[in-house]
């Protein structure tokens, strides 16, 4: 019983990633059924591009702290979705296509979970159906007697159904991830879609430029082009690797520096992050770009540190208890402090203002960023009902409520009580 109510939470946990699975699933298998009826076509490109889906999805690697990365899998995917050419005499159909990249992640993603290596079966999912959209349009555009190395508007056309192909892609990839963010963190869906779309144009542009350059360059070449391209696409995601562990040994330092506050008693154990969390639901509710995401997040965890120069701690950590001019002193200092690791001025900026009465700070000056609000009710909230003063929750919005145009920001006062409303609890 235990085990059956563990899986209820997983699926819950996972939301609408249940439904993206099972299409995925679905997807995968009517593929494989009509492959075997229909027999396989170019049997070397087939185990050629699966071996480089297997090997990307077994390398993957986590980038953004919101899903794992596999530029290998993705572009050798679009590649063989795209892959039309002299050197291929028989183009794979798209039944081909979403079995052979189906196969190939089964394969790749088993090692790793053997090795108990983190692996997302969401977002091979989600890669999966992406590249069926990719196959189902290029297929739709480019006939089976395209002569590409003939006219220049077959050539034309060959590339302009490539860069479609493409971005049918990332657009559906983008709609799905969008709706899960909408479903996770309770976002505006617009402001998700924009964000998975600029994530879209940073990195995914890059996988699928590199998945037509493969489709390209095996078209002509023949099977010595994939080497050739795979060799520049394992560098760049050394060089992912490489960022991706130095933001996660920047955010520890900040996340230790947060704890700082708590070892000496200026905070409660956890207060910093309950603040980070309930500032980071805030911003999800506001739209926030995910770069103003991060200050946030960060001048949260942060905003404490000011209070190691004054004298005492505050009871239970709740720096409400303390006059205004010492609040306002410890968040310049903070500020200060926070400015001196020199690469974390927009953070600084926002601590510094966080105890500013909205009345007397934003609301006469736009200069003033919306994330200082945000910290100050979000703190507030922490302390109403934690620690300091125990209050329930709707008590603790109604003494912020008392509260608005004054001391709070309006907006985030309104968008505290959405998130409060959805359910949201520490």
């Amino acid at each position: 019983m235990a085990g059956n109510m563990t899986e209820g939470l997983e699926l819950r946990r996972m939301g609408s990633g249940v439904i993206i699975v099972a299409a995925g699933v679905a997807l995968a298998f009517i593929a494989i059924i009509l492959t075997a009826r229909e027999g396989m076509t170019e049997w070397s490109y087939a185990l050629t591009f699966g071996a480089l889906i297997a090997i990307g999805e077994m390398v993957q690697f986590r980038v953004d702290r919101i899903r794992n990365r596999a530029p290998i899998a993705t572009s050798a995917a679009l590649g063989y979705a795209m892959l039309r050419g002299p050197s291929v005499e028989f183009p794979p159909d798209v039944a081909q296509i979403v079995a052979v990249t189906a196969v190939a992640t089964v394969a790749g993603l088993l090692p790793r979970a053997i090795a108990g290596l983190g692996w997302d079966i969401v977002v091979s999912s989600r890669r999966g159906i992406s590249v069926a959209c990719a196959a189902a349009v290029f297929a739709a555009l480019v006939p089976s007697d395209l002569d590409w190395t003939g006219r220049w508007q077959d050539a034309l056309w060959l590339a302009g159904a490539m860069l479609l192909a493409v971005l049918s892609a990332g657009i559906s990839d983008a709609l799905i991830g969008a709706g899960q963010a909408t479903e996770r963190h309770n976002r505006p869906f617009p402001a998700a879609l924009r964000d998975e779309l600029l994530v879209m144009g940073r990195i995914g542009l890059a996988m699928g430029i590199s998945g037509i350059l493969l489709a390209c360059g095996t078209a002509l070449l023949g099977l010595w082009a994939p080497p050739l391209v795979v060799v520049p696409l394992l560098l760049t995601q050394f060089a992912f690797r490489r960022f991706a562990s130095a933001q996660r040994t920047y955010r520890t330092t900040v996340r230790s520096m947060a704890r700082s506050t708590e070892i000496a008693g200026f905070s409660s154990p956890g207060q910093n992050a309950r603040t980070a969390q309930l500032a980071v639901a805030l911003g999800h509710d506001l739209g926030l770009a995910p770069p103003r995401m991060e200050a946030l997040e960060y001048a949260a965890l942060l905003s404490g540190v000011g209070q190691l120069a004054l004298a005492d701690p505050s009871p239970g950590g709740a720096s409400l208890l303390r006059t205004r001019e010492e609040r306002q002193r410890a968040a310049e200092i903070g500020a200060s402090v926070i400015e001196r690791s020199g690469v974390l001025d927009h953070v600084a900026e926002i601590v510094r203002h966080s105890n500013d009465p909205y009345r007397h700070g934003r609301a006469n000056n736009a200069d003033i960023p919306l994330e200082s609000g945000i910290v100050n009710v979000a703190l507030a909230y922490e302390q109403l009902v934690g620690e300091g003063t125990g209050q329930s929750p709707g008590k603790a919005m109604e003494s912020i409520g008392l509260g608005i145009g004054a001391e709070y920001d309006p907006v985030v006062v309104e968008s505290l009580r959405r998130v409060i409303g959805r359910g949201f609890d520490f």
